[in-house]
């Protein structure tokens, strides 16, 4: 996966404010700034966005020092010594679940994975449903009695003879919430720095304390940016309900054995 600065998208715009006044680039440019802090804040889960990978098939026996033929019909006989002390045969041609009674043959795509839009194996764009399907976590399990090729051809190009690409969407939807949010950071930012009011990037961040007809404010802004939030009651309603922990990234899982697949940077 390739590094991700955020969001491939500015979020919807539901305008909560007068935006009559400003010009639609001006418009846009604080909705896409609004959906980047939103989409920081909120833990960089947000989507959906798309990706294609050429993934690399999941293999229970990567680094075995024994010759593994994952073309033969039936494997060696490569014992090992299970936990229970009891004597067994290693499965050499896939990975079995400890609910599954056979093999699956799958490989993993990172996620959240929203949906799957395409696979393409050697050319040819399988059938959802019936050459594949999708298992939470992110497991894409090849059916009708085929299997994921253990190696491709990272050199041809994708469609190519030897080739298995999948393209899919990762990231959590945006629901109404998450557009009332974005609609009133960027209403916030728009009044002011959009030059027609004195919040967004014209408030004052040094007043601590303020005095006016009887009435004494006193605040410390640093303290809201310390925790992660921004003063607005629907944002922060937001931010609290979806990233009560304020987790700066979405949680990962690290391990020596996983093969992260291939994704084109560039061109």
């Amino acid at each position: 996966m390739t590094l991700q600065v955020g969001p491939c998208e500015p979020w919807p715009f539901v305008p909560c404010c007068d935006v009559d006044g400003h010009d639609e680039e001006t418009i846009a440019r604080w909705v896409a700034v609004a959906s980047s802090i939103l989409w920081r804040l909120s833990g960089m889960r947000w989507g959906p966005c798309p990706v294609t990978v050429r993934p690399c098939r999941r293999a229970c026996l990567e680094g075995s020092p024994f010759l593994v033929r994952w073309g033969a019909t039936a494997g060696p006989w490569i014992p090992y010594l299970g936990a229970d002390g009891q004597w067994r045969n290693a499965s050499v041609c896939g990975c079995k679940s400890d609910c599954s009674c056979g093999e699956l043959c799958e490989v993993y795509l990172p996620g959240p994975v929203y949906d799957v839009t395409e696979v393409n194996l050697d050319g040819q764009v399988l059938a959802p449903g019936l050459e594949y399907r999708l298992d939470a976590p992110g497991r894409l399990v090849r059916l009708g009695g085929g299997c994921w090729p253990s190696c491709q051809d990272m050199a041809a190009a994708p469609g190519q003879p030897n080739t298995l690409t999948v393209t899919y969407r990762w990231g959590l939807p945006l629901d109404e919430a998450a557009v009332a949010a974005v609609s009133e950071l960027a209403c916030h930012l728009l009044r002011g720095c959009g030059g027609s009011g004195s919040c967004g990037c014209k408030a004052n961040r040094n007043v601590t304390r303020l005095q006016r007809q009887g009435v004494e404010i006193e605040m410390d802004p640093t303290l809201i940016y310390a925790e992660g939030r921004t003063g607005l009651p629907m944002t922060d309603l937001w931010l609290t309900a979806v990233n009560p922990g304020r987790l700066s990234s979405p949680s990962r899982v690290y391990s020596p054995d996983y093969k992260r697949p291939r994704v084109t940077q560039w061109p």
